[in-house]
């Protein structure tokens, strides 16, 4: 598993029936998880100094129960990263710090490749990736469905002092997206998606991850460049195995470039027992022709 343990502003304290205590900055939040099933004892005295405790409804979605005043928004910071922070309807905060990892890896294999890179981000939400690849110098296609989202992203650009880099913004469904950039004859030179596990589109189509996401990925092939760095796929869902996710990626992006494949869990540490909390999946092709 790889772990994203280089956090100072975010930390996980503890786990427990089905909930996490976490530390955004100086705001305590308690969320659910359903990768928690253990009932271990809350030893983390500050479970009862949370500023914020997300319930889930039975009937779908859920609330929030603030027991001290919260901010509408504060900022974090990651390493040369800066984000916005400000919990939502749907238990989120705009981030999802076990992705650290991935910045990283991306950071670094942008750096080392020695040339111009241009990057297409897919399901880009609010832009972690996107501003590790622009930091990184590359350029970046941010491409998310939803118009509040890529809003969010540009302030977080914004606050990591990144709006100069070259970001085109797109709000817009993705794989309409890639399939009229493939007839406009552009390409990519690396590829980043995290599609969601489950959603409707604006026609009311229904988008299932298990269904949909061999077809995404071998479309998205079509879109690279003839000497393509990387591509990324993220996934939460746990049906969707790394051995799985490594195998959609080899048999076709692999069967056309050839290259490696590795896949492998990515995770939080949890500080109380000292151990790590899996919080889903990255599988990354690479190519061998990197220069």
């Amino acid at each position: 598993m790889r772990v994203a343990a280089d956090w100072e502003g975010y930390e996980m304290l503890d786990t427990s029936s089905g909930e996490k205590l976490e530390r955004w900055g100086d705001v305590l939040l308690i969320r659910p998880d359903p990768q928690i099933i253990w009932n271990t004892p809350r030893e983390d005295g500050r479970w009862n100094k949370a500023h914020a405790h997300y319930f889930r409804s039975e009937k779908g979605g859920g609330h929030w129960e603030n027991y001290r005043k919260v901010p509408e928004s504060w900022n974090l910071s990651y390493k040369h990263l800066t984000f916005k922070i400000s919990p939502t309807g749907f238990k989120h905060t705009g981030l999802f710090p076990e992705q650290a990892v991935n910045w990283d890896l991306f950071h670094e294999l942008i750096t080392k490749a020695g040339r111009p890179i241009s990057v297409l981000n897919l399901f880009a939400y609010t832009g972690g990736a996107t501003l590790a690849c622009a930091a990184a110098g590359a350029s970046v296609c941010h491409v998310d469905a939803s118009k509040g989202m890529v809003a969010w992203a540009k302030e977080n650009a914004a606050f990591s002092g990144l709006s100069d880099k070259p970001v085109r913004w797109i709000v817009d469904d993705c794989e309409k997206f890639v399939a009229r950039e493939i007839r406009r004859g552009r390409r990519y030179d690396a590829i980043i998606m995290d599609p969601p596990s489950y959603g409707r589109g604006p026609g009311g189509e229904v988008w299932k991850l298990e269904e949909s996401v061999y077809g995404l990925v071998d479309l998205c092939a079509g879109v690279l460049s003839d000497n393509p760095l990387f591509v990324a796929l993220n996934s939460y869902t746990t049906g969707l195995s790394p051995s799985v996710m490594a195998y959609l990626l080899g048999t076709t992006v692999g069967k056309r470039f050839g290259g490696s494949v590795e896949a492998d869990e990515i995770g939080l540490p949890v500080t109380v027992p000292g151990l790590v909390l899996p919080c889903g999946s990255t599988a990354l092709w690479t190519n061998a022709r990197k220069g």
